[in-house]
């Protein structure tokens, strides 16, 4: 199971696009809020989200999915509960997913030294230890990043390729009328 993890002032393209693309392509995947259930997004959308976060069982999981946006991504930053989701699926070697400003998270952990990655410009500083990529969307070893809203429907091809593979991703974006 993949948790996106919604926390308010999240960017909702780069939560919702994920959660749609690993459904379709058969991934079981939950949204789970930060301080409750019910979270609004960074431009006043509000998302019901499938759980709290506090909820999830982290042996249950198969990775995280950290969305941008702001105040979302400092919000994700402060909760003991993400870093602990964080640090668990980081040892287990899980997938970790972060998209426009999140990586910061992961970059002020440690956990992009020496690893390829990309963010949202201006956040590279944070990105600590990264190898700076131009990419939309950069996969190395379990952690997959990318760098904004835009970008938002090739990083949920990277993380369906990571899952289900690099075909039925692109199987997912023709179907949707996406270019390969």
């Amino acid at each position: 199971m993949i948790a996106v993890l919604l926390a308010e002032g999240f960017e909702e393209i780069e939560a919702l696009s994920p959660v749609d693309l690993l459904r379709r392509a058969g991934v079981k995947t939950v949204t789970a809020g930060v301080g409750g259930r019910q979270i609004t997004g960074a431009h006043g959308i509000a998302v019901a989200a499938d759980c709290r976060v506090e909820e999830l069982h982290p042996e249950e999981l198969t990775g995280i999915v950290l969305p941008g946006g702001m105040p979302g991504t400092k919000n994700l930053e402060a909760s003991d509960a993400v870093q602990s989701l964080i640090t668990h699926c980081a040892k287990q070697g899980k997938l970790i997913g972060a998209i426009c400003a999140a990586p910061s998270v992961l970059g002020h952990r440690g956990l992009l030294a020496g690893r390829q990655a990309t963010c949202f410009p201006g956040f590279e500083a944070a990105c600590e230890g990264a190898r700076l990529a131009g990419a939309p969307a950069v996969k190395d070893g379990n952690i997959i990043t990318a760098r904004g809203a835009g970008c938002a429907w090739q990083f949920a091809a990277e993380l369906v390729a990571a899952l289900k593979g690099r075909e039925t991703a692109e199987q997912l974006l023709r179907s949707i009328q996406m270019t390969v």
